[in-house]
C-alpha cells in the first residue's frame, strides 16, 4: 500500500495516467483497429515535443522568469539551413547536423548576451531574438522547399522493431539529459540556482556560466529537433516550429517540472508529450471542430496541471 502511495506521489505519474486514459478511450472508439498505428504515431510526434521540452526544462529549472521563446524560430532556421546545405546529398548529412548544432550554439550565446549584458528579462530577450532568427530563416528559405537526403528521410520515417527511430533518438537524448541532471555537478548547479540564486552565489556556484550553458543547451536541442523535423516532413517550412512555442512549455509543466525552478522531471515530459498528441488525436477521431478542440484541450491541460502541480504550489 505504501508503495502505491509513493508511486502516486510522483509528479510525473499523472501525465502518464492521463495518457493511458486517453489512449484507451481512443482505441475503444475505433474498435482497437488503430491501436498499433496510433501508438507509433504518438511515439513519433511526441518525440519532437520531448526533444524541445528537454531544453525548455533545463531553462525553466533555473527558476522564475527563465524561459526560451526563441525555440520555434531556432527550429525553423536550423531545418532550413541544414536542408539547403545538404542539398539532397547523403554525404552531407553529418555536416548538416553539425551546422545545426553550431547554429544552436550561436543562438544560445546570443540569447544570454541579451539577458546578461543588456539586462533584458529572458522572456523579452528570447522573444526579440526569435524575430531576428525567423527573419534570417525567411531570407535563407526564399520560398524554396528543399528535400532532405534520401538516407536521412528514410531514417526519420522508419522504425526499429516497431519503435519509430525518432522516438529512439529522443529516448537517447532523454537518458543523456537525465545523466547530466543527476550525475554531474552542472545538474546540481542548475537545481541550486533554481532553488535560490543568492544562496547559489554564496556557496560558489558559477551562476552566470551555468545559465549561459543552459540557454545554449536549450537552443542546441531546438536546432537538433528542427533538423529532424524538417527531414521527417520532407522539407523545411517557415511555420514548422510555430506549434512548439507553447508545446515546449506545456509538456514541461504538465510533466511535473516545478515552474518555480529547482526541480526537473524528465519522465514527465514523455508522459505529457504523449498525452498532448493523444488528446488532439482523440478529438479529431470524434470529429470535433478546431475551435472546440482548442477549448477542450486547454481545459484538460488545466486539470492535469492542477493534479500534477497543485500540491507543489501549495507547499
Amino acid at each position: 500500500m505504501s508503495g502505491i502511495r509513493l508511486l502516486f506521489s510522483k509528479p510525473w505519474i499523472w501525465s502518464f495516467a492521463a495518457t493511458i486514459a486517453v489512449w484507451i478511450v481512443t482505441v475503444l472508439f475505433t474498435g482497437g483497429a488503430s491501436s498499433l498505428g496510433l501508438s507509433q504515431a504518438a511515439l513519433t510526434f511526441a518525440a519532437f515535443s520531448v526533444i524541445v521540452g528537454l531544453g525548455q526544462m533545463f531553462v525553466i529549472t533555473l527558476g522564475p522568469g527563465n524561459i526560451d521563446l526563441s525555440v520555434p524560430a531556432t527550429m525553423t532556421l536550423s531545418g532550413t539551413v541544414a536542408l539547403k546545405l545538404m542539398d539532397v546529398e547523403d554525404s552531407m548529412i553529418v555536416v548538416g547536423l553539425l551546422v545545426s548544432i553550431l547554429l544552436g550554439l550561436a543562438i544560445g550565446i546570443g540569447n544570454y548576451v541579451l539577458i546578461k549584458l543588456l539586462r533584458i528579462p529572458p522572456i523579452i530577450a528570447t522573444l526579440s531574438m526569435s524575430f531576428v532568427i525567423q527573419s534570417t530563416a525567411i531570407w535563407t528559405n526564399r520560398g524554396l522547399r528543399i528535400k532532405p537526403p534520401e538516407i536521412l528521410a528514410s531514417f526519420t520515417t522508419s522504425n526499429l522493431l516497431g519503435v519509430p527511430n525518432i522516438a529512439i533518438v529522443a529516448l537517447i537524448l532523454s537518458v543523456i539529459a537525465w545523466i547530466v541532471l543527476e550525475k554531474t555537478i552542472y545538474g546540481r548547479w542548475i537545481s541550486a540556482i533554481g532553488q535560490s540564486t543568492f544562496a547559489a552565489r554564496v556557496t560558489g556556484v558559477p551562476v552566470d556560466g551555468t545559465r549561459l550553458v543552459t540557454y545554449i543547451l536549450c537552443a542546441v536541442l531546438a536546432s537538433i529537433c528542427g533538423y529532424l523535423l524538417a527531414s521527417f516532413s520532407g522539407g523545411a517550412a517557415l511555420n514548422m516550429g510555430s506549434e512548439y512555442l507553447l508545446m515546449s512549455i506545456a509538456v514541461v509543466v504538465i510533466g511535473g517540472t516545478a515552474v518555480a525552478g529547482g526541480n526537473s522531471n524528465i519522465p514527465g515530459i514523455w508522459g505529457a508529450s504523449l498525452f498532448m498528441f493523444l488528446v488532439v488525436s482523440m478529438l479529431n477521431t470524434y470529429g470535433f471542430g478546431a475551435g472546440f478542440r482548442l477549448i477542450l484541450t486547454g481545459l484538460i491541460i488545466i486539470a492535469v496541471i492542477l493534479l500534477a502541480g497543485g500540491r507543489q504550489a501549495s507547499r
